[in-house]
């Protein structure tokens, strides 16, 4: 099914007016829209079963992110998140890249790792080429349990072996499970595989197995997305395009080399891509453990994206990074509200869905570093923070509007000025 993504004067509707507009376009069932508009989407006797000690469920909003087109296609983007500014800033991001051709997106096989931590190891030298002479029995065992993902293309592929001559527990050995999980996360799987191979690889070596658990550093499973903007897409009423290419750049050089505002940088990637993991169910602290420990990949920690100008003087912009999503299990298939972001999203395997998730990451990068290189963060932040303060303060219906209008004129938003403009408009 062929969208348009761009949904004009979305922002302008009311809540009713844009689930009502979102139907049409993605003809969603009546069942559908009633997730999105009903308190309740998740039964107290699901969520039961999804944790322990359940007492109740806690909402967060639900928004779609427009104008995004990926590798062609329009796609709309839910996400779920509770900080102002987000769901604008990717969603105009999306809207400057598509003259010319959105966000171009790839990635690699859905490979998982499962380490097996070996100790009390005499020979660790020999006992790893023990482990790699005997892969194939490895491998085969691993695959014995799990039929199914074998039936789907997966399975475990492939044996590393780490050596640690010098810890302060002795000489240490850790194995790597190479396991392709389709369009799962993979946790339960390979989790379930290094288990099965504990025993034989205690025979194998002479150690003892203690750890058997996947990592969150999915470094064979990345997604990657590029963006190209032209100078005059950057052009605002008080700065120049190219001007505004040349304050990014320097932004993101800021960050690649000084870890202070890496992290920083980097969390503002992490604000596209969250609220999508945790709309469609999936595991974000695992999503965020991986990113961050990627970041420190080349002995420093640094930036996820990069930013660079190209002959033409356009600006260019590249992310790669770790994300081990799924379409199956867990949350991902109990919550009915991820099973409709999916739908909504249109994807079809897991690194779909992977690919869209950098895309909307690269996109809040942007939008970050624009405003950082030009009138500062808080210009639009706090124009939507604004609304947050006006609801706090107890405004309703049209007091909101209102109310944000005159903070934002005298730039003072604050809790008591708030306070103390609507008993103002009330008379009080």
């Amino acid at each position: 099914m062929s969208i348009d993504s761009r949904l004009s004067q979305f922002r302008n509707l009311t809540p009713s007016q844009r689930l009502e507009h979102l139907q049409k376009l993605l003809s969603l069932s009546d069942a559908d829209s009633a997730l999105l508009r009903d308190a309740g989407a998740l039964p107290i006797e699901i969520a039961d079963g999804m944790i322990e000690n359940v007492v109740g469920r806690f909402e967060l909003p639900y928004a779609i992110a427009s104008n995004f087109q990926i590798n062609g296609r329009d796609v709309l983007i839910p996400l779920v998140v509770e900080e102002p500014s987000i769901v604008a800033a990717a969603s105009f991001m999306a809207k400057l890249a598509r003259p010319a051709g959105g966000f171009l997106t790839s990635s690699s096989e859905p490979l998982m790792r499962a380490q097996v931590q070996i100790v009390g190891v005499d020979d660790p030298y020999n006992a790893r080429l023990s482990l790699l002479r005997n892969k194939d029995e490895i491998v085969a065992l691993a695959n014995s349990k799990d039929q199914l993902l074998n039936k789907l293309g997966g399975g475990c592929r492939d044996i590393e072996v780490h050596t640690f001559i010098e810890s302060p527990r002795g000489p240490m050995l850790v194995a790597h499970l190479i396991v392709d999980v389709r369009d799962a996360m993979g946790a339960n799987t390979v989790n379930t595989m290094a288990e099965a191979v504990a025993p034989l690889i205690e025979e194998l070596t002479g150690g003892k197995v203690r750890l058997r658990i996947l990592s969150n550093l999915a470094d064979l499973r990345l997604a990657r997305a590029q963006v190209r903007i032209a100078p005059e897409h950057l052009d605002t009423a008080e700065y120049k395009g190219s001007d505004v290419i040349e304050g990014i750049i320097d932004a993101y050089t800021f960050a690649a080399i000084d870890p202070y505002r890496a992290a920083t940088h980097n969390k503002g990637i992490m604000n596209g891509i969250d609220p999508l993991v945790v709309a469609t169910g999936n595991d974000w602290r695992a999503v965020e453990a991986g990113a961050h420990a990627y970041a420190c990949r080349n002995g420093h920690y640094g930036s996820l994206t990069t930013w660079e100008k190209d002959g033409r003087g356009h600006l260019v912009g590249t992310i790669e990074m770790p994300m081990p999503l799924g379409l199956v299990g867990g949350a991902t298939k109990t919550h009915p509200l991820a099973q409709l972001s999916l739908r909504i999203l249109g994807v079809k395997t897991a690194q779909d869905l992977a690919e869209i998730a950098v895309a909307v990451g690269l996109a809040q990068n942007l939008g970050a570093l624009r405003a950082l290189s030009t009138e500062g963060i808080q210009r639009g932040h706090m124009a939507l923070h604004a609304r947050n303060i006006a609801l706090s303060a107890g405004a309703r219906d049209e007091e909101v509007d209102w109310l944000v209008k005159r903070m934002v004129e005298t730039k003072d938003v604050r809790a008591d000025r708030a306070e103390a403009l609507l008993n103002e408009k009330r008379g009080l």
